[in-house]
């Protein structure tokens, strides 16, 4: 086992980079959308993140039901069932298509939370028209995944790097065009009109190199083209463990969505502050999400071998790269907090409400990145059903009473809210890493 480690820790980081690069490369845009749009006006930065999150709270179910491919495909291929991966493959192509045409329709529903709540009305109208707009690229991005999901299990990634550069400097380029117009063409400024038309313009395109990467794997082992049709019972095998994870993302996102609508109603600064706080949070931890998608894959080969305690080691090799990962960005939140804020805005108001934030987030970057992490290896062993219920328990019956008694009862704002987020994460870490720990024990024999 020690002369193993280090090739394991090798194998785990070819994997895990270019994984958590990809990641970080999609959350970038959204960085990027924020950047800009802050210097566009505050009111606009506020309804990307009011509208960004109403977008993913609906789209994260979808997008768990289709990351049920990460846990059959990479078990499947540490069988030795490579037909087996490639027409599961299919299937998750249609549950992509199906799920992704039905929340684009919930999707487009959702603005009217923001009149029940009482968001501020400039910001709820720019937030209704970035949602109409994100909307066309739902069934796309759902398509990816399963695209993704399938070349990640291949451990296949160039095609996933290159796809996310070539997005940012299309998405940036656009951004630049639309949000602030070209008066030389006549383009006038278009806000949040602009930032949304370029995100979906990118995910289109990020379609279109995933599937001509797929064509090149398949064409690689020979497998036949067309496909062999997918059947009931793999749609049934997506779905088994993808709706748990369905669930778990909307149990995640949602409270962050919520919170999201309940710094709105507190005022238009509270809203910038947190939005800000917000992306930059999920920019760091789209570097967990993708150290806890090599872990996924990596877990799964083993359990497919037939090797639990190979499993184990995989988990928690994982479990180590994400942690040291978080822990390195959370000291820059510290130590950067101030010079950051001011990137994203010149009001001093909003910069002052937003390092107060991104104090709280560098506590929980630890908590953020385990139990990403941990969800990623419960995944590869086909627990998906814990992480559901570390979910709902840890953020629901912990972190948002947290939430609504110290931002509201005890008046502390949206830092109450994020100190109760921060509990949430945190429960939820120490159960997913306890049920891992747990599922992969070796029981002596009697």
């Amino acid at each position: 086992m020690t002369t193993e480690l280090p090739s394991e820790l090798r194998a785990q980081l070819r994997l895990a980079i270019p994984l958590a690069a990809q990641q970080l490369g999609f959350q970038l845009m959204n960085t990027v959308d924020a950047l800009l749009l802050g210097r566009y006006d505050d009111t606009a930065l506020a309804a990307a993140g009011v509208g960004g999150n109403l977008l993913f709270v609906v789209t994260a179910i979808g997008l768990g039901i289709v990351m049920g491919m990460d846990t059959v495909v990479p078990q499947a291929l540490g069988a030795g069932r490579t037909a087996d991966a490639r027409r599961l493959l299919g299937a998750g192509l249609r549950i992509a298509i199906l799920v992704g045409l039905a929340a684009t329709l919930v999707v487009l529903a959702t603005p009217l939370v923001l009149d029940v709540a009482g968001v501020d009305r400039g910001v709820a109208f720019d937030a209704r028209v970035y949602v109409d707009l994100r909307a066309v690229g739902i069934v796309p991005f759902l398509i990816s995944v399963a695209l993704r999901s399938y070349l990640a299990a291949h451990s296949v990634t160039r095609p996933l790097v290159i796809a996310v550069v070539i997005g940012n400097v299309a998405n940036f380029g656009l951004d630049l065009l639309l949000i602030f117009g070209v008066d030389a063409i006549g383009l006038p400024p278009l806000g949040v009109i602009g930032a949304a038309t370029a995100t979906s313009v990118v995910q289109i395109a990020t379609l279109a190199i995933y599937w001509r990467a797929v064509r090149t794997v398949d064409t690689s082992l020979d497998l036949p083209t067309p496909r062999p049709p997918s059947t009931t019972a793999d749609l049934r095998a997506i779905a088994r463990y993808g709706l748990p994870v369905g669930g778990q993302l909307f149990a995640e996102v949602g409270v962050f969505g919520v919170a999201t609508v309940l710094a709105a109603r507190l005022g238009e600064v509270p809203a910038a502050a947190h939005a800000i706080a917000l992306n930059l949070s999920s920019f760091t931890f789209s570097v967990a999400v993708g150290v806890g998608s090599a872990t996924s894959v990596r877990v799964g080969h083993a359990v497919g071998a037939g090797d639990l305690a190979l499993a184990r080691r995989r988990g928690l090799i994982g479990l180590a790269v994400g942690a040291a990962a978080m822990m390195m960005f959370g000291g820059v939140f510290v130590g950067l907090a101030t010079p950051i804020a001011r990137g994203f805005t010149h009001d001093a108001t909003t910069v002052s409400a937003t390092v107060a934030l991104l104090q709280i987030a560098a506590v929980f970057q630890l908590s953020d990145g385990i139990q990403a992490v941990g969800a990623g290896a419960l995944r590869g062993l086909g627990d998906t059903g814990a992480t559901l219920w570390a979910n709902l328990v840890g953020h629901y019956l912990i972190g948002f009473p947290i939430s609504l008694g110290l931002g509201f009862a005890l008046a502390m704002g949206v830092v109450g809210l994020w100190w109760g987020l921060s509990a949430g994460l945190t429960a939820t870490a120490v159960f997913l890493v306890g049920r891992f720990l747990f599922k992969t024990r070796i029981r002596s024999p009697r």
